[in-house]
């Protein structure tokens, strides 16, 4: 049997979901990891490790929530809407391609949910709920076998999954003294992944050999503890402008999921409540990486804009994963990744009582990085360029509503070879668009931290 992600057949179709992914490169591990922050940040590319800023809550960084004035309180919600399209090439025995099976896909749903708070002068908290992973593919594949062909009939393999991994994050920052902040954060990870299978003949061979139809399904629930640890240093922090470089660590490990598998075959029902095996199949370990990130960030009453950089090590201690041990496996193994982000921001005159465009905050950012599997050894490409401007609710104010525009490229240059076949690697180009309302009560028009008094 030829691995069901290289060897996937999709027909062009157009469907709709709550789902935060569509790919087959979802089929193993965590699945598609979503770009965390704000809208804000997201539409710089997703910096923010190095960024400090007052009216706005950064997930990125613990140590940022230091700044998080008194008496002040920040909400943060945001949406997105993505449309995907994969295709793959097909190629015949000579090696030359044939045509190009494409699918098309769209998902709607809530991206993050953060609140930020101070606890005392310099110390201040965040709590933020947003997606890490998400599943969510459906693909099919029929056994080329000739033998197979001639005895039986035609085999045919289907597999889907869906379901999604969320973060709950906890972060403390700390300003130990006027440009240098630390903070710390208590992540919790829970989740639900359910991945099925079925293989049955769709033209049976009368007197032909015997075959069982096989249906399976592997559910995976997450309940695990993780921690990050933040600094920042503004090397440079006056009235004019602030100069801020960022570093957080993330400890990772294993996700250690309650696995439950049932498996039939025939008339019989089996359920295994172990990491299962199927054909000499070992399922990719559910897990997060230790991740290093650094940043630097740059803003003055107009212009901001920053740099991140963050490497994450997924391959470490990892065996490679293979369909099965015949001549036609294929390897899909972690690798460790790096990711490069860089963001724009400008806005014209942020005081501006009569022109409202000028306090408009436009946005543009990039990033570009490696995903974390690798297919027959063949690295993927990610690639995002993004786009968005922020509305101000109103003069003097920083609560305001912000609309991001992203586009996408997960490829691979290269195809590889199963067997004697090529099989060309999936293509996916998603468009996004999100929305966010990011809220600030913290002037003295509102008297959310105020006592009361009365005459």
């Amino acid at each position: 049997m030829i691995v069901a992600l290289l060897a996937i057949t999709v027909a062009a179709s157009a469907q709709t979901s709550s789902i935060n992914a569509y790919s087959p490169y979802s089929m193993y591990g965590p699945g598609e990891l979503l770009t965390p922050g704000s809208v804000q940040m997201r539409s710089m590319g997703g910096v923010g490790i190095g960024k400090r800023a007052v009216g706005q809550i950064n997930p990125l960084n613990p140590a940022a929530t230091s700044i998080v004035p008194r008496k002040s309180f920040l909400f943060d919600v945001s949406l997105d809407g993505t449309h995907f399209r994969n295709n793959q090439p097909k190629y015949d025995a000579s090696g030359a391609q044939t045509s190009t099976a494409k699918t098309v896909y769209n998902t709607g749903n809530i991206h993050n949910i953060a609140i930020a708070f101070p606890l005392a002068k310099g110390l201040g908290a965040s709590l933020s709920i947003a997606p890490y992973s998400s599943v969510g593919y459906k693909v099919r594949t029929t056994e080329e076998s000739e033998d197979v062909w001639a005895n039986i009939g035609r085999v045919m393999s289907g597999f889907e999954g869906d379901g999604d991994i969320s973060e709950v994050k906890l972060s403390l920052g700390w300003a130990i003294w006027q440009r240098f902040s630390i903070g710390v954060a208590a992540k919790y990870y829970w989740g639900y992944i359910e991945r099925n299978y079925k293989t049955s003949v769709t033209d049976q061979i009368t007197g032909g050999g015997t075959f069982s139809p096989t249906t399976g399904t592997d559910k995976f629930v997450v309940n695990n503890f993780k921690f990050q640890a933040g600094l920042q240093w503004s090397i440079i922090q006056n009235e004019y402008r602030i100069l801020t470089l960022g570093a957080t660590y993330d400890l990772g490990g294993s996700l250690n999921p309650k696995v439950e598998t049932f498996v039939k075959t025939g008339s019989d029902l089996v359920a295994l409540n172990k990491i299962p095996v199927r054909n000499n199949i070992n399922v990719v370990e559910l897990r997060v990486p230790h991740q290093v990130g650094v940043g630097l960030y740059f803003r003055d009453r107009a212009v901001g804009f920053g740099l991140d950089y963050a490497y994450a090590a997924w391959g470490k201690n990892n065996p490679a994963y293979n369909e099965n041990s015949s001549a036609k496996s294929v390897a899909v193994t972690y690798t460790d990744t790096h990711t490069l982000k860089l963001g724009f921001e400008i806005t014209p005159r942020p005081t501006d009582v009569r022109n409202y465009l000028n306090r408009i905050s436009y946005r543009l950012g990039a990033r570009v990085g490696n995903y974390y599997q690798k297919f027959g050894n063949a690295p993927i490409n990610q690639l995002a360029v993004t786009a968005g401007f922020g509305l101000p609710v109103k003069i003097w104010g920083a609560s305001s509503v912000n609309i991001g525009f992203e586009y996408g490229r997960l490829s691979s240059p290269h195809s590889i070879t199963i067997g004697a076949q090529k099989v060309g690697l999936v293509t996916q180009n998603y468009y996004k668009i999100s929305i966010g309302f990011s809220l600030y009560s913290g002037d003295t028009s509102d008297y959310w931290f105020v006592r009361q008094k009365f005459d």
